[in-house]
Order: C-alpha cells, then sequence, then structure tokens
C-alpha cells in the first residue's frame, strides 16, 4: 500500500499541474471564444480526435496493452523489449493512415456530433477539425509510449507531459484573445479558425515528444519492426474486441448526450438564452474530471500493473487487498470532494470563466451542473476501479457489457429528460442521467467483479466510507454556511467566488482532515503522515 501511495503521490503531482493549467486554457479559451455557437463548434472539434482515439487504441491501451505488456516482460527472453517496438510500430503507421482519412471525413464526422448546430457553427467547426484531426497520430503514439512506461512502473512522463501541451495551447489562446479574435461566430474568419486548430495540434505534438524522450531515457529503443505476426496481434485482437465493444458503446451514447446538448443550447438560443448547449456540459465535466483525474487516475495507474501481477500469479488474496486498499485511498478523497462540488460548484465556474465573452450568469449554469455531477464522483470513481478487476483477468468482454446497460440507462432518461424539461434545463438533466448511471453501475459492477476473485472487502470499505461521509458531511456543511454568508453580504462575482473558495474550501478541508483523523480513516492518516515527513525535511 505504501508504494502504491508514493506512486499515486508522484502522479497527482502531476496532474495536479496538468489539471491547472488545463483549467487556465480552458478558462482563457472560453473568454475568447464564449460558450455559445463558437464554443460549441471549437468543443466539437476538439472532441472527434479523442472520440477516434477512444475507439481506435486508447480503449485498448488500459484493458489489454499494459496487461499484455506485463505479461511479456516476464515471459519473453529480451524482457518483452521487441514486442514494445512492434507495439510503437503499430501505432505510428496505422494511426497515420487513420489521421489522413480522418481529415477527409471531417464534415461527416462533425456533422454526427453537431448536426444541430447552425450552417455557420458546422462550417467553423470542419475547418477546425481539419487542422486538429492530425493529432490523431501525435496522441496515438505517445499514448503507447505512456503505456510501456506505466508497465514499466514509471509515472512520472505520463503525468506530467499534459503540462507542456496545455502550455502551449495557453500560448495560443492568449495570442488569439490578444489579437482581438472575436466570440460571435458571425465575425470570425478563417485565419482565426486556422489559429485555433493548429494551436491545438500543436500541443498535442510537445505532448508526444515529452514521452517519446521519457521513453528513450527508461531504456527503450524504438526501431520499426514489421514482423507483426510476432507481434500478438491474435491474442490482442481477442482481447481488444471487447475493449473495442466497450468503447464504441460509449462512444454511441456520448453521440446521444452530444446531439441532445447541442440541440437544447440551440433551443435555449432561439428562446434568447445562450450558453446552454454543449459547451458548459464540457466544461462542467472538465471541472468533475478534476478530483477523478487528480486522485482516481493516479491510483488506478498505479493499481492495474500490480493487480495484474497477483492474478498472473494467483495471488487472489493480495489481489483483494491492493484493491480495497485501492478504493479506500481514492475514497479518502473523493467523498470530500464530491461534497464540496455539489456545494461550490458555481463559485469554482465563476472563478474560472466569468470574464470575457462569459457572463457571470454564464458561468453560474456551469457551475449548477458540475453541481449534480458532483454527485457522480463517488460511483463513477468507484466503477473505474472496479472495471481494473477484470481487465487484470484479460476480460474486457464483461465491462462491454456493463457499458451497453450503461448506455441504455443514460440515453432513457437523457431522452426523457429532452422532451420533458424545458431546453435551458436539459443539460443540467443530462448530468443528473450520467450520476443515477452510474450508481447503478457501480453497484452492478461490485457484485459481478467480487464473484471474480471471491470478495472485495465490501464490509471494510462500507465502513470506511462511513467514518469519509461522517467527516465530510460537516465540512460540505462549513462551505455552505460561508457561501451563504457571502451572497448575503454581496452579489455574485469573479472577487467573491474567490474568497468564497478560499475561506469556506479551506475551513472545509481543516474540518475533513480533523474529523477522519479523529474517527480512524487511516487512508487520511497515511497521507497527514506522508506530508508531515516531506515538509519536515
Amino acid at each position: 500500500m505504501s508504494r502504491m501511495l508514493r506512486a499515486s503521490a508522484i502522479m497527482a503531482a502531476g496532474t495536479l499541474v496538468s489539471r491547472v493549467t488545463g483549467f487556465l486554457r480552458t478558462a482563457i479559451l472560453a473568454s475568447a471564444i464564449g460558450t455559445a455557437i463558437l464554443g460549441d463548434a471549437y468543443n466539437v472539434a476538439y472532441t472527434i480526435p479523442f472520440v477516434l482515439l477512444d475507439l481506435l487504441i486508447t480503449g485498448v491501451l488500459s484493458s489489454v496493452v499494459v496487461p499484455a505488456i506485463v505479461r511479456r516482460q516476464k515471459t519473453d527472453a529480451d524482457g518483452g523489449a521487441a514486442y514494445e517496438q512492434r507495439l510503437l510500430t503499430i501505432a505510428a503507421l496505422g494511426l497515420t493512415a487513420v489521421a489522413i482519412v480522418a481529415v477527409v471525413l471531417a464534415r461527416p464526422l462533425v456533422l454526427l456530433y453537431a448536426d444541430k448546430l447552425p450552417p455557420e457553427g458546422v462550417t467553423a467547426a470542419v475547418t477546425m477539425a481539419q487542422f486538429i484531426l492530425p493529432q490523431i497520430a501525435f496522441f496515438g503514439v505517445g499514448a503507447v509510449a505512456g503505456a510501456i512506461l506505466n508497465a514499466r512502473d514509471r509515472f512520472a512522463a505520463p503525468m506530467w507531459a499534459p503540462v507542456l501541451n496545455n502550455v502551449v495551447v495557453i500560448g495560443v489562446a492568449a495570442a488569439y484573445l490578444l489579437s482581438g479574435g472575436p466570440s460571435e461566430i458571425g465575425q470570425v474568419t478563417h485565419v482565426d479558425l486556422v489559429l485555433l486548430g493548429l494551436g491545438t495540434t500543436a500541443g498535442i505534438v510537445a505532448q508526444a515528444f515529452v514521452l517519446v524522450v521519457a521513453l528513450l531515457r527508461a531504456g527503450v529503443r524504438f526501431r520499426p519492426r514489421f514482423d507483426l505476426r510476432n507481434a500478438g496481434l491474435g491474442e490482442m485482437a481477442r482481447l481488444g474486441a471487447g475493449a473495442l465493444a466497450f468503447t464504441v458503446i460509449n462512444q454511441v451514447g456520448f453521440v446521444i448526450t452530444t446531439n441532445l446538448a447541442v440541440g437544447a443550447g440551440a433551443a435555449a438560443a432561439e428562446e434568447g438564452v445562450h450558453g446552454r448547449g454543449l459547451t458548459p456540459y464540457s466544461y462542467a465535466f472538465q471541472l468533475f474530471q478534476l478530483p477523478y483525474g487528480i486522485i482516481a487516475v493516479s491510483v488506478i495507474t498505479a493499481l492495474l500493473p500490480r493487480l495484474s501481477r497477483f492474478v498472473h500469479d494467483k495471488d487472489f488474496v493480495s489481489a483483494r487487498q491492493e484493491f480495497a486498499g485501492g478504493v479506500r485511498t481514492v475514497s479518502a478523497l473523493i467523498v470530500p470532494a464530491g461534497l464540496l462540488l455539489m456545494v461550490l460548484g458555481p463559485s469554482v465556474t465563476v472563478l474560472i470563466f466569468g470574464r470575457g465573452a462569459v457572463s457571470v450568469e454564464q458561468a453560474i449554469y456551469i457551475g449548477n451542473v458540475l453541481q449534480v455531477f458532483g454527485l457522480a464522483l463517488v460511483p463513477f470513481s468507484v466503477f473505474q476501479l472496479l472495471l481494473r478487476v477484470f481487465y487484470s483477468f484479460g476480460d474486457t468482454r464483461t465491462p462491454a457489457v456493463i457499458a451497453g446497460a450503461n448506455v441504455l440507462v443514460n440515453a432513457a432518461i437523457g431522452l426523457t429528460l429532452y422532451f420533458t424539461v424545458p431546453p435551458e434545463l436539459v443539460v443540467m438533466g443530462l448530468a443528473g442521467s450520467f450520476t443515477v448511471t452510474y450508481v447503478l453501475a457501480c453497484v452492478l459492477t461490485w457484485v459481478l467483479a467480487s464473484r471474480r476473485v471471491g470478495g472485495l472487502g465490501g464490509r471494510a470499505v462500507a465502513s470506511g466510507l462511513m467514518r469519509m461521509y461522517l467527516a465530510a458531511i460537516p465540512a460540505a456543511l462549513v462551505a455552505l454556511a460561508v457561501l451563504w454568508g457571502s451572497v448575503r453580504i454581496t452579489e455574485v462575482s469573479v472577487l467573491s467566488s474567490l474568497v468564497v473558495l478560499v475561506v469556506g474550501g479551506g475551513l472545509a478541508l481543516g474540518v475533513y482532515l480533523a474529523l477522519a483523523h479523529r474517527l480512524g480513516v487511516q487512508e487520511v492518516r497515511s497521507i497527514i503522515g506522508m506530508v508531515t515527513r516531506r515538509v519536515g525535511r
């Protein structure tokens, strides 16, 4: 556990800097292009490469590639070196071809996700997508490099590389803003769209470069290998079929959600209410993923290689202990984070977005969506940990079946809300649909995963969660009291939001840590002890 905690701390530090710079990037972009049609067009163009990467490679990396590399390290005479070189060769050639085809098909890809955008919005999205889609090749190679590093228990570079990506895009967004780039779709020029598209791709190129350099420093020497018969493609295809099905099903759900959000935004705009579409949903989801990305992803990344080794050695006792420890470590910080998002969501979003082309009212709406997402933080994070139990066994079919159930539930609730509630409330409803879906999915997945390894320490985990909530609820009430006092004294603004976050968030954190320590939440004690030792050095 201590080893995983140290590895997670290193990754969490990199992820924290990455997420902070990512939100600075998002805030500057929002100030420059707003949350209306141009913002929606950019977010559609920006999202498509990641959708394609999920379909082609990203979803397979954690579920298939990392466990496969771990097995090859144990069984191959060269420690898996040739296998890694074949993976890089396949990724470089295959994803370059995909990037070229995607650029050619940019318009139909955009229409798949945003056919309800007005014509000028579609044109802008297509133009930006043509310059953003080439990043598929660079991001994919970087992702494979990151998977190889993770399998070697080298976690720092994959977590820190996105910082450079963010810095590059921050520079591009600042240049757009300072040069007077417009936020209205009717005023934007072709040059403006090219700047936004190429600048976004330049960030990914820089990120891939950092990961390749880290790979070289780890001792991996890349040379093209075309003896693909020895690449284990048959095994990867067999195992990856489930992972691909999982990703495809999730992307079907994403297509539905995106179209509902874009359609709701367009309908609300016709009624004179702007900034109620895809962009608020995307920005709120990014903020929702901050605690998940810093805490849960770090633990998940450290957990999977170790879990895979225990399962390979049929040491299920250690596997259960490793998993239960991972859940408790994640929950120790995710529980209070979720409650604080529910209380302080609008304060966060007004501070980040409430300037430039985004009004305070629009920023508050993003915060309202974030508040709903806050309910999903614990079940979503635990669900992602549970999936790693199946992946450590090489089982990708069960997660695909679960994903199918998720999409059906999420789509049914989302469509019902789309046709029954006012357009300006649909995006908040979609966040609620996400929450309900992952609560149900977490329960189902826990039952199935527990059967696989003979129990997951449910009683101990439940006991720990209860103590965490007993400490977190009073902390959230303290933050709520500060927020209530602020709105009674002054109107909501960037300055008042900053005060609420510093005072309310700071007091809440202190209350939680003190109560959790008193209630015997061992993971919080470990974190406090680790920080104390670091400070004392």
